[in-house]
């Protein structure tokens, strides 16, 4: 009896070119689909990119188009030394390669210099407030101003140009201040001067020509830039005799009738 075979000869053959038509096919789409990947993303098409630092954003900007690529600002810094709103660094860097449509990552320049807030220095050494001071970036000048106090070498005030700087107000990083020092009391007494009516910076000018200084400060409504607020009472009263370098307190108010009439008299409990 003849044994019965699954599969003639025909039937391979037929099935052995399927096998083959089947991988010449999925070779075609591959090598297809590798030559449209390589279009699309313009594989080994590369340019040199040029040199965008010292230029501001909108005039980098077409210069990249030009090439086929575009920018993206991704952080700022600030510097002296370089114009405001420039481009000071770049990723890739000049005359490295890139392929069409990549982004060129820049960092540019503040355009205004970085702002910081004053801190209160009054009765902190001057060494320690040198340090606090320069580590915000603000510039602290070599010469002190000294000034009467109860106590020696602390701060009594900064200043800028010879104006106030009060806890608080903004400065540009950069900005040069000067410390005003305590070399503490003498060994003189003066007649406290009437400063009722004056604003605080006039109160100051006041005593300090009569080698007195500002001891605390009270205010009847928050300090706003822009508000003037005047001294309407003070302690000691006007007349009265203080060794050199010691303290006046003040109270002030924005109300100037308040400060014309003095504001009554005070009770203990009002200054602290």
């Amino acid at each position: 009896m003849k044994k019965m075979e699954f599969f003639d000869k025909s039937d391979l053959k037929f099935i052995g070119w399927n096998i083959v038509i089947a991988i010449v096919v999925g070779i075609g789409i591959l090598v297809a689909l590798i030559a449209y990947l390589r279009r699309y993303t313009e594989h080994g098409v590369e340019v040199d990119v040029i040199d965008v630092r010292g230029l501001v954003v909108a005039e980098a900007n077409p210069l990249l188009a030009d090439q086929g690529l575009h920018l993206v600002v991704v952080d700022s810094t600030y510097s002296d030394k370089v114009p405001f709103g420039t481009i000071v660094e770049q990723d890739p860097k000049p005359m490295s390669h890139a392929k069409h449509g990549r982004a060129v990552y820049v960092t540019i320049n503040a355009t205004t210099k970085r702002q910081v807030t004053m801190p209160n220095l009054q009765d902190m050494s001057y060494r320690q407030a040198e340090t606090t001071l320069r580590g915000m970036g603000l510039e602290v000048d070599s010469i002190y101003e000294y000034e009467p106090s109860e106590f020696r070498d602390l701060v009594l005030d900064v200043q800028c140009n010879g104006v106030s700087v009060q806890p608080g107000e903004k400065l540009a990083v950069g900005t040069k201040v000067r410390l005003v020092v305590g070399f503490g009391r003498g060994t003189e007494e003066v007649e406290v001067p009437s400063v009722i009516g004056l604003t605080l910076q006039d109160a100051r000018s006041l005593l300090l020509s009569r080698r007195l200084t500002i001891g605390a400060v009270h205010y009847d409504e928050p300090s706003e830039e822009g508000v003037t607020q005047y001294v309407y009472r003070q302690t000691p009263s006007a007349g009265e005799r203080l060794i050199e370098g010691e303290t006046v307190a003040l109270r002030l108010s924005a109300d100037i009738e308040k400060a014309a009439s003095g504001g009554g008299a005070p009770s203990e409990e009002e200054w602290f």
